[in-house]
């Protein structure tokens, strides 16, 4: 029996704690989650281009870009936020294939400098 999949939007904020820099960015993005919470690759295939993010550092400051399922990482693929296509600055979801998006839970990313950063599902709603 198929699972339902359907797209969520997910907040991410930065987790409290002595290594985390105060002021890093958030993040809001669209994803499609299975009853389980896990990012699902074909459904994200299907609605790619619905699947976007926005990297909130302040107000006046938001980057724009696309949730990307790239070739590579520990099961074959890797989860990105890629803001401009092609140009490196991707910022990868650290194991994002083997976590579920529940609030309360905790995801890293690494950005562009290749920093690990820890983050806590603030929200999880219906997109």
């Amino acid at each position: 029996m198929a699972q339902s999949v359907q797209l969520f939007h997910i907040r991410l904020e930065p987790a409290p704690g002595p290594h985390e820099p105060a002021g890093a960015a958030a993040y809001d993005f669209v994803a499609p989650l299975d009853t389980k919470g896990m990012i699902d690759a074909d459904a994200w295939r299907r609605d790619r281009a619905l699947c976007f993010v926005h990297r909130i550092e302040s107000a006046d400051n938001v980057q724009h870009g696309l949730l990307v399922h790239r070739p590579g990482g520990p099961n074959g693929a890797t989860w990105a936020f890629d803001y401009e296509l092609g140009q490196g600055d991707e910022e990868t979801g650290f194991r994002f294939e083997a976590h579920s998006f529940r609030v309360g839970g905790y995801v890293s990313v690494r950005d562009a400098d290749e920093q690990i950063r820890t983050y806590r599902v603030a929200s999880v709603t219906p997109a």
